[in-house]
């Protein structure tokens, strides 16, 4: 004779996970119902936003490697150039890295978001 099962109590219910920062609404024409970038803006002002927006992505404090970098820049866009997003993210000073490109940071402080003098890629290549 198998033993009754008892009814198990309800699981208590999960807060729900907090959902990340909308874009800026600049950014919204480049940018899918999912939060990932579709095209990178020619203007360099957005491409700024956008750079900022991707920078938002990574954990203060953590270490990645260029592999990590690369992946979780995928996560967020969808024309598959993270190597000139990564280049952006750097030149414009939103992370930083290892003279031989090992090891990358977000940087602590970020750079000001009203220069637009820096020279940096303006189109995937």
């Amino acid at each position: 004779m198998e033993p009754e099962s008892k009814p198990q109590p309800p699981h208590p219910q999960q807060p729900p996970a907090p959902q990340p920062p909308p874009p800026p609404r600049e950014l919204a024409p480049f940018v899918d119902d999912q939060g990932r970038l579709e095209q990178w803006p020619a203007k360099q002002k957005t491409q700024r936003l956008a750079a900022a927006y991707l920078a938002g992505k990574f954990e203060p404090g953590r270490t990645y490697n260029e592999r990590e970098v690369n992946e979780l820049l995928n996560q967020w866009h969808t024309f598959e150039d993270w190597a000139l997003l990564r280049r952006v993210l750097f030149d414009w000073m939103f992370l930083d890295r290892e003279s031989d490109g090992s090891r990358y940071r977000l940087r602590p402080v970020p750079p000001q978001s009203g220069s637009t003098s820096d020279p940096a890629p303006t189109s995937p290549a």
